[in-house]
């Protein structure tokens, strides 16, 4: 039997207006399917004109111009239908879905399908669950006393991972895509009899360990920043906006 790291995956990425889930929103976003190693994706992209302004410090990271998105971009309400309706489809047939960093992405799409379609993610795998993969948990866990940070990028030069493009959804899509087979295979011993299910269950439990590691160092050195131990997705706030 194929492992889950061998096998059929997907995965997904959002560029934004900047870092907070409950405020900024989403300006370009893609999905990568691929059916094996080495074989070429399928790749779905959507521009997004946001209906807000786009920070300097936000362009700079992904090129993407408040002009461009104004010129180029779709209104957010049909895409952000479209971006859920995909990812749906991906659960609907079992297809584990890799989310770098899945809190962040996947809260600031729950938050746009409420500001814009009066709805949540939450409904749309009502009938089949979404199979998150983040190779951001997996690594921290199974290479847990390696320093150094876990970005994307950082990532892709330990398991290496060409990644073109950075801060393009699409290239980054794909490069953590190959990072999680990568992962996989690294650690084949204690994952290939996972399930994507199993593991996307550990995946909470392991966020949420390593979200009070976090929370705890940042006590000691008097940071005030709180760390949310919840995966894949935020619970909702009252206030988002």
């Amino acid at each position: 039997m194929t492992c889950w790291y061998e096998g059929q995956l997907a995965a997904f990425d959002t560029e934004t207006t900047g870092v907070d889930v409950e405020t900024d929103r989403i300006v370009s976003a893609a999905l990568v399917v691929q059916d094996a190693p080495g074989t070429r994706p399928r790749v779905t992209r959507w521009l997004v004109n946001p209906g807000v302004p786009v920070p300097a410090a936000a362009t700079e990271v992904h090129g993407l111009t408040e002009e461009h998105l104004q010129r180029n971009g779709r209104w957010p309400a049909p895409v952000m239908y479209e971006v859920a309706q995909a990812l749906a489809e991906q659960a609907a047939v079992g297809r584990p879905v890799v989310v770098m960093n899945a809190p962040f992405d996947l809260t600031l799409l729950d938050r746009e399908l409420r500001r814009h379609r009066a709805s949540s993610l939450d409904r749309w795998f009502e009938r089949s669950p979404l199979l998150v993969l983040d190779p951001r948990v997996l690594d921290k866990h199974l290479d847990r006393y390696r320093k150094g940070r876990r970005t994307l990028a950082d990532l892709c030069a330990h398991y290496e991972v060409e990644l073109e493009e950075a801060h393009d959804a699409a290239a980054d899509a794909t490069a953590a895509l190959e990072v999680t087979r990568a992962v996989g295979r690294r650690f084949a011993s204690r994952l290939e009899r996972l399930s994507p299910g199993e593991l996307h269950t550990l995946q909470a439990v392991w966020h949420a360990a390593q979200a009070r590691g976090l929370q705890a160092w940042f006590a000691r050195t008097g940071t005030e920043e709180i760390v949310d131990p919840a995966w894949p997705l935020r619970p909702d706030l009252p206030a988002a906006a």
